[in-house]
C-alpha cells in the first residue's frame, strides 16, 4: 500500500512544490519594482496519509474518491503583513491563468465558531505527468501573521483533544482569537507608518551591506 501511496501522492508534491516557486517569484517581482508586497511569505505541505484516513473518515469519504472530494490534500500557505493585503492577494489569485479557481471560502468576514479566521482558495490545477496532463485540487489559505499564530496554536491543541476542546479551553481560544484580530485592525490602522519604518530599515541594511 506504501507504493500505491507515494504514486498517489506525487502528483500534489508536484503541484505544492511548482505553486511555492511561482507564488514565492511573484513576492520577488513586487520587490523588484521597489513596491510594497502583500505577500509576507509563502509556504506549502502535502497532506500526511495519517491525516487524510482520519478525514475521510471523519467526512466519510472513500479512498477512491479522495482526488474529487478532499480539496486539501495540497495545501499552499500565504501569509500577509495586513488585513487589507489578503484582498490583493485574492484578486491576484483571481488573473492567474495558471489554474482554475473553482471555489472561495471566507473566515475573516465570517469567522468559524471556534475564532479561525482565514481565507481559503480551491483552485484546479494542472501538472504535467509522464501519463499526461492531470488536475489537481490545491487548498490555498491566505491570513495574516497573527491569524496563522492562531490557527497553528488552535490545530496543535485539536490534536491533542481529538477536536474535543474543554469548556476553559474554548473560552480562552475565541478571546484569543479576538485578541489576534483586534492586533491586525490595529495594526492596519498604522500601515502607512510601518511600510515607511520598513523601507528606511531595508535601505540602511543594503547600505551597510554595500
Amino acid at each position: 500500500m506504501g507504493r500505491k501511496w507515494e504514486v498517489f501522492l506525487a502528483p500534489y508534491h508536484q503541484a505544492v512544490d511548482e505553486l511555492k516557486v511561482k507564488l514565492r517569484g511573484t513576492r520577488s517581482q513586487y520587490e523588484l519594482e521597489g513596491s510594497h508586497s502583500p505577500i509576507e511569505f509563502v509556504t506549502g505541505r502535502v497532506k500526511p496519509i495519517a491525516s487524510i484516513l482520519d478525514k475521510a473518515r471523519r467526512k466519510d469519504i472513500s479512498l477512491d474518491a479522495l482526488e474529487t472530494e478532499m480539496q486539501d490534500i495540497a495545501g499552499i500557505r500565504m501569509m500577509c503583513q495586513f488585513v487589507d493585503d489578503i484582498k490583493l492577494v485574492v484578486d491576484m489569485l483571481r488573473q492567474r491563468n495558471d489554474f482554475e479557481i473553482i471555489e472561495e471560502r471566507d473566515y475573516i468576514s465570517q469567522k468559524k465558531a471556534s475564532g479561525y479566521r482565514s481565507y481559503h482558495v480551491v483552485a484546479k490545477y494542472p501538472v504535467q505527468t509522464v501519463s499526461g496532463e492531470k488536475s489537481i485540487l490545491v487548498e490555498i489559505q491566505i491570513r495574516t501573521l497573527a491569524m496563522n499564530f492562531w490557527a497553528t496554536v488552535e490545530h496543535s491543541l485539536n490534536y491533542k483533544y481529538s477536536g474535543n476542546f474543554p469548556e476553559d479551553i474554548k473560552i480562552r481560544l475565541k478571546r484569543s482569537a479576538e485578541a489576534a484580530f483586534l492586533l491586525d485592525e490595529e495594526m492596519s490602522k498604522i500601515r502607512g507608518e510601518i511600510r515607511d519604518a520598513q523601507v528606511i530599515f531595508s535601505r540602511k541594511t543594503e547600505t551597510k551591506d554595500k
